[in-house]
Formats: structure tokens, sequence, C-alpha cells
């Protein structure tokens, strides 16, 4: 963006916050709906919407999760999938790509690969004390029900997220659960990966196993800064919770002590780095007015509402999600709400929420959920709605014309792994990485490398997962006693920015490169045993590892240089 055009920006958003009231010209969401998502017709009651590359052609695709009736059941609904055609318009394959027998009160559909092949499978919660699904994906984007993939269980879900609880580097669940009725009391759910995709139901041994009453929302989140996922549970009927983790997926109950009073009335706790300090931060959503929590760092957190948030309406707020709409480097917010006024956009200014009017188009309606991304990939972030409760369902998209997302992701932590004499491996890379946006599954990426070379090796990768909250999970392969190892991460977002992280070493002790006899010199009867495993692929622990200079788990002729240099004739 030019200085010129940023200039003129800044100012048009001067003026609207000066007037109360956007003109055409300074507004930056504007309503594309009937143009670019088709209305389902009759229209359905939407409680949730998430976005995912689900059929891989590089574009957002999204489904919104339905099922009619607020406290008490009304209308099963078929959950509505839309497949986005590069261009940011979309087309209904809901009958193409869903099992078309799957009716339900869906209250949330979130993306994960469950089986760890690469796509994205699909969560659904239902409540009204139904069964849940797992739908898994095929690799193109067409969707089967795996019956046996969840435990046998009725309840009343809200929310899930999935997340690496265990470190195990699959995908575990977190349910909300309100016991038999959409807003009764019941005991929070965690169910736990094998690898496979099939899940068992470990709450009664991993959860502090508090009853809660009204339970709506779930988010893990690395709160403490040491790489694992805490949980904070938000909920409708009296205070949120917020859960440690152990580092083995076990939970401790520290809400009295770590977390304020946030009342009665939350929908949604999502958690942000609002002034920048490096630690993730928590804004919680209302029915009333809402609330902001600072963390110290430690997993403390402290309401600083009145400084963050210094235009805090008493509204009926459902949602919200953090994102860099000005391209700056700092996260604003905007907020979802049910009823006149359409849906509020805040800037973020050194840490203070900025209520700016005149930013998105003005609608009133009942939005209960909001998510943000690039639907039409051109590198800015739109905004999508889904609407339910009362008013017409109109799910809705509003297109943004703001600035380019330019910024690379960036690495706010690494793991820094000590020196080992384990040459079997693997050895687990864990990495907290953000963007310019927090939603379902962090930020949309093109891709998460894990870098790791070994002396003067050329550099090798293997793809880092998502692991949920912000953290990610990579696996260097075992190498040789001897290796002196130095990695980094690389991570792409979808704008295309990349950005590489500052690089961590470890060795591998206990032996030289090159000596394959083991008796702590290279000398000629090793020169042989290369030649001998030249061609070879290398497991962990393999004999021929001593000889794989560049930790690419081969031993080939471009090993043969670093040999020549550790030879000693000895």
């Amino acid at each position: 963006m030019s200085s010129v055009y940023r200039n003129m920006y800044v100012f048009v958003c001067m003026v609207s916050m000066l007037s109360g009231a956007g003109s055409a010209m300074g507004q930056q969401f504007v309503e594309s709906t009937n143009a670019r998502l088709p209305a389902a017709s009759p229209l359905e009651y939407s409680e949730q919407v998430d976005m995912a590359d689900i059929d891989g052609d590089g574009d957002m695709d999204m489904l919104f999760a339905n099922g009619r009736g607020f406290s008490s059941p009304q209308q099963q609904q078929r959950n509505r999938l839309y497949i986005n055609d590069g261009n940011g318009f979309f087309v209904d394959e809901t009958s193409l790509r869903l099992p078309t027998t799957l009716l339900g009160y869906t209250r949330d559909v979130e993306f994960g690969d469950v089986d760890g092949d690469g796509d994205m499978d699909l969560l659904i919660v239902n409540t009204f004390n139904t069964q849940s699904w797992l739908l898994i994906n095929d690799g193109s984007g067409f969707f089967t029900h795996d019956s046996a993939a969840l435990p046998t269980s009725s309840f009343s879900g809200s929310d899930g997220d999935f997340g690496d609880v265990d470190n195990d580097g699959d995908l575990d669940i977190i349910f909300t659960n309100s016991g038999t009725s959409a807003f009764g009391t019941g005991i929070d759910k965690l169910y736990i990966n094998d690898g496979t995709g099939l899940f068992s139901d470990e709450t009664g041994t991993r959860l502090p196993g508090v009853g809660v009453a009204q339970s709506i929302d779930c988010d893990f989140a690395d709160i403490d800064g040491d790489l694992d996922l805490d949980l904070i549970m938000g909920h409708r009927d009296g205070r949120s919770q917020l859960w440690r983790n152990d580092g083995a997926g076990f939970y401790t109950d520290i809400t009295l002590s770590n977390l304020p009073n946030d009342g009665s009335g939350t929908y949604s706790v999502d958690p942000g780095d609002i002034d920048g300090d490096g630690d993730l931060d928590l804004m919680v959503v209302r029915g009333s007015t809402d609330r902001a929590f600072r963390n110290d760092g430690t997993g403390d957190f402290f309401n600083v509402t009145a400084a963050v948030l210094p235009s805090n309406p008493f509204q009926d707020d459902n949602d919200g999600d953090f994102f860099d709409l000005d391209n700056d480097g700092d996260l604003d917010y905007i907020i979802a709400r049910l009823g006149s006024g359409g849906e509020r956009v805040y800037v973020n200014n050194n840490g203070v929420l900025q209520l700016t009017p005149g930013m998105i188009t003005v609608i009133s309606d009942s939005t209960l959920d909001v998510e943000i991304g690039d639907l039409n990939n051109d590198g800015r972030l739109d905004v999508v709605t889904a609407q339910g409760e009362s008013g017409s369902f109109r799910n809705r998209i509003y297109m943004s014309s703001g600035p380019i997302d330019t910024l690379a992701p960036v690495t706010a932590q690494l793991d820094d792994l000590a020196d080992t004499d384990d040459s079997t491996g693997p050895y687990v890379v864990r990495a907290a990485i953000r963007d310019g946006m927090t939603g379902d599954n962090n930020f949309h990426d093109r891709g998460i490398q894990l870098l790791y070379s070994v002396g003067n090796g050329s550099p090798q990768t293997v793809p880092m997962v998502w692991s949920g909250g912000d953290l990610y999970r990579g696996e260097i392969p075992g190498l040789a006693a001897g290796s002196m190892v130095a990695y980094s991460v690389m991570a792409m977002d979808w704008a295309g920015n990349l950005g590489i992280s500052s690089e961590m070493t470890f060795a591998v002790t206990g032996g030289i490169l090159g000596d394959g006899d083991g008796d702590g010199d290279v000398d000629l009867s090793d020169l042989g045993s290369y030649f001998d495993c030249v061609g070879t692929s290398l497991v962990g622990g393999d004999s021929c590892a001593s000889f794989d200079f560049d930790g690419n788990q081969n031993v080939d002729f471009a090993d043969f240089g670093s040999l020549q240099q550790a030879f000693t004739g000895s």
C-alpha cells in the first residue's frame, strides 16, 4: 500500500470514528452475500461456521452448523457445505459431499486431521442430548460418517475443539457438555485419539470433574508458555473455568487462583495477544458487557476491561475473533451481535481496542458466530457470519477492501532441545506460531516446516502439524551419535508471506560421525564400511547412521566429502 493511500485510509477511518457513522468510502468490509453465497431453501438456523480447504485446491471452503431450537429442540437440519470456486464465490455441494442421512441439532463444526493423512476431517457437535459425529475426509473433500470413531454417548454439546493434549502427535477432542438439555448441568468431556482417529472417553482420569451449568465454549490455549495446551471453558451460567495441563494431558483446576470472575452470560472466550507482550490474553464475549483479561505471562489473568475496552456497550454479543485488519502487526477484534446495529469492529491502538464505526456494513440480524478468512485469495481477510435464533437466518459474507497482508507468521516460542545420547529419535520439536488472525485452526497456512541440518550438511525438512491453539509439532528423525543439529521453523501464511524463526541447536552425544566401527576415529576400515552403506535408507539406530553426515536419512555420495574431512587415517 502506498503512503498516500495509507494516509487517506487512516483519515477516512478517523472521520468515521468522529461522526459515529461510516460512509461507503471508508467501509472496509462490504456485505456481498447475494452474489457469493447461495441461500438454503428454506433458510436454516445456523449456530456456527468453520472454514478450511477441504478439497485441497488452495481456497477456503466453509461449513455451517445447523439445527433449529434455542432452549428446546424444534427441527433437525442438515449442516450446509459450500465449495469455493477460487474467487470467493460458493456452490452448495452439501448433498454431494456430506452423508445424506445425518440430520441433527448441531451447535458446532470443527475441521482437523484426526487420522494423520494430511486432509481435514470434520467434527460435528450436537445438542439436546444427542450423539455427536466424526466424518472422515477421503482427501478430495468427500466425507463419510465413522460411527465407531467416537464413544457412544448422548449429551448436549455446544462446542468442541481439537488439540493434542498428551503430545503424542495426534488430535484429541474437548467437548462442552450441558447434560441432558441445552442449558442444563454436566461435566465437560475429553476424548483421546489412539492415532488412527478412534477415540476413547478419558474424562474421568484427565479432567477436574467440575460439574457446571450451561457450558458453552471451549478453547485450547497455552496460557503459561510451556508449549502444552491448557483449557479455557466458557459458561453461560456462572463463572468460566481455567484448567492447567501438566504436559501429559492431565488437567488441574486453577480457576480461583488465576482467572477473574467473568460473571454469567459468557458465550465466547478468545485467546490472543492484545498488548503485544508475547503471551495470550483473553477476550470474553457476553450477552451483556464484554470482558478483557491480561495475562502476566505465567497464566495468571487480571481484569483490564476498563482500559482495553473503553467503549463496552450492554448488548447481546455472541462471538468474537481477533484479526489484523490494518496490517500493522497487532490484533484487532470483531464482535458478532444479535439484534440491531450490526457487528462491531475494534481497532487495536497500543493494546487498547477502540470501537470504530463505519468499518462494516450495518445489518440488523441475529449473528451467533463470526469467522475470518481470505475467501478470494487476494491477501485480505474477509468476514463470514452465521445467523440463527431469530430473524431470517440468512448467513452472510463481508468482503474486505483493506490493506493486503504483507506480514509473515512469527514463531513466538520454540522448543529448546537439550543434548541427548539417544540416536534412535525422533526428537520432538514444538512451536507457538502466530499470524494476523485467530480462528478455529489458529491461522490459515500454506505449509509449516521444521528445518534441520547436521554439521555442514544440507538443510532437511519435515512437516509440522497443527496441535491445537497456536501450537505446532514436528519430529526430527533419529541421528547418529556425534551429530551437531541446528533447527528452525519455516511458516507460510495464506497470503504467501514466509517467516523463518531463529535457530536452535542440540547435539547427539556419544560418538563421532564417520566412526562406523566405534573405535574412536575415522580410518580405513570406516571408509570400507561407508561404501557398503552407500544407497542405504536409514531408520533410527541403523548401523549405517554414522555415515549420514547431512542427516537426510540416506547414506549417499553427498556424504563422502564430509567423510573425507573426518578421515584421520590412524
